[in-house]
């Protein structure tokens, strides 16, 4: 991959990863209701599920789920779905005592799941395929396979970072929000955050 390419792929990384999205939004809201070290666990599913998308869109799985509008829109409903879920836990949480994990369950391998149902991120998958692994300046690449694995280390790496920021946004605010109804009034904030992204994923 040439330095012109490697730098377009760094920056269309930065732009789409640190842009508040539904895994910037929960790694901040898990962080400040129930502090870092449980957001970490969201932080890790995010790379970990971004490499298993970009791994079977390079297998040809995202061209079929974007191109079948039956699979397109069963993937765009059960995101939205489970994000509208979400929103509203994430809404009722007016204290930290209140922030019982058990309503807000976003562990691990949910983290990694939710990938999965984020049609933008099955349109980013393919445009990352499209631009970066299997074409090179227009034309066919020559090393599809090294391509896809430096895509995927990338990813991995502004994955983590963009989330564990935001985490760390999040449970740096801790203490201030668990005085009076500041809490409530953020979670409901980032619910409402949840809520727009759902409903603009229905017109992706």
């Amino acid at each position: 991959m040439s330095a012109t390419e490697l730098t377009a792929l760094l920056l269309f990384c930065t732009a789409m990863s640190f842009s508040p999205g539904p895994n910037t939004t929960l790694s901040t809201a898990l962080a400040a209701n129930f502090g870092l070290r449980r957001a970490l666990r969201f932080c890790l599913a995010v790379p970990t599920g971004w490499t298993l998308l970009m791994l079977v869109t390079g297998l040809g799985l995202g061209a079929l789920i974007t191109g079948v509008p039956l699979l397109r829109w069963a993937v765009k409903l059960g995101g939205v779905a489970y994000m509208l879920w979400l929103a509203w836990q994430l809404a009722r949480a007016g204290s930290l005592a209140q922030a019982d994990p058990a309503r807000l369950q976003v562990g691990f391998w949910q983290g990694v799941g939710l990938q999965f149902l984020n049609i933008k991120a099955w349109m980013l998958a393919l445009t990352l395929s499209a631009g970066w692994v299997v074409s090179a300046a227009g034309a066919p690449a020559p090393n599809p396979g090294e391509r896809l694995l430096l895509v995927c280390l990338v990813m991995v790496l502004f994955a983590f970072s963009s989330n564990f920021a935001y985490a760390l946004i999040g449970s740096l605010l801790r203490a201030w929000l668990a005085q009076g109804r500041r809490l409530l009034w953020f979670n409901r904030v980032l619910a409402a955050v949840l809520v727009a992204t759902a409903l603009w994923m229905l017109t992706v």
